[in-house]
């Protein structure tokens, strides 16, 4: 009798991951940077990655999740919110420097996805709720600190005031060409942050 010869199981496919993984999503932020969202294709990041299409399918199930994670993993994770004593400190802090407002780099990236917020819904969805919602919750924790200080009038509206100050910075950014610097920074928290938010 001859014996029964058992099939081997198809070798499964590799992970993304690691090292691999990273090089791919700095190849989609390169690609991003260079030609924006609408225009990322998967065969453009496979190609800058040199990898194939599949190989991005694997991980990602389109451009959206691929250019999420992309951002994500060059995000700069600020996990214990600045305590500098003031409002104002704190809020310099946060918003100059590595990171922050005052970043070119981040800046860019935020640039290269803004019109993708307005036309596609998944990636907007995404956006909010793994890039811009830790940053907000991230403000909202120094003005709650601010105002256990005794810092804040008590009828102000955080959920207000804490997308102010990005606000009328990346207003001015992005609607009316005034890159953001330190000294403009400063002057909006002194000029209206801290007017509209404090006691004095």
């Amino acid at each position: 009798m001859v014996p029964r010869i058992s099939r081997r199981e198809a070798p499964s496919r590799p992970r993304v991951e690691g090292d691999r993984e990273q090089e791919i999503l700095d190849a989609a932020i390169a690609v991003l940077v260079d030609v924006g969202y609408d225009r990322l294709t998967m065969d453009a990041v496979a190609t800058r990655a040199k990898a194939s299409k599949a190989t991005l399918y694997r991980k990602w199930d389109g451009k959206a999740a691929l250019v999420i994670d992309a951002l994500m993993s060059q995000k700069t994770p600020l996990e214990t919110p600045p305590d500098t004593g003031s409002l104002r400190g704190d809020l310099l802090s946060m918003y100059c420097g590595h990171g922050g407002l005052t970043d070119e780099h981040q800046t860019a990236l935020l640039g290269s996805v803004v019109t993708a917020i307005g036309r596609d819904p998944e990636f907007a969805a995404a956006f909010r709720d793994r890039f811009i919602a830790p940053k907000v919750e991230v403000g909202r924790v120094v003005y709650e600190r601010a105002r256990q200080r005794g810092e804040l009038r008590d009828d102000v509206d955080l959920d207000i005031l804490t997308a102010a100050l990005p606000g009328i910075v990346l207003h001015r950014g992005f609607l009316l060409g005034d890159p953001p610097t330190q000294d403009l920074i400063a002057r909006v928290v002194d000029q209206v942050i801290i007017p509209a938010a404090t006691r004095g």
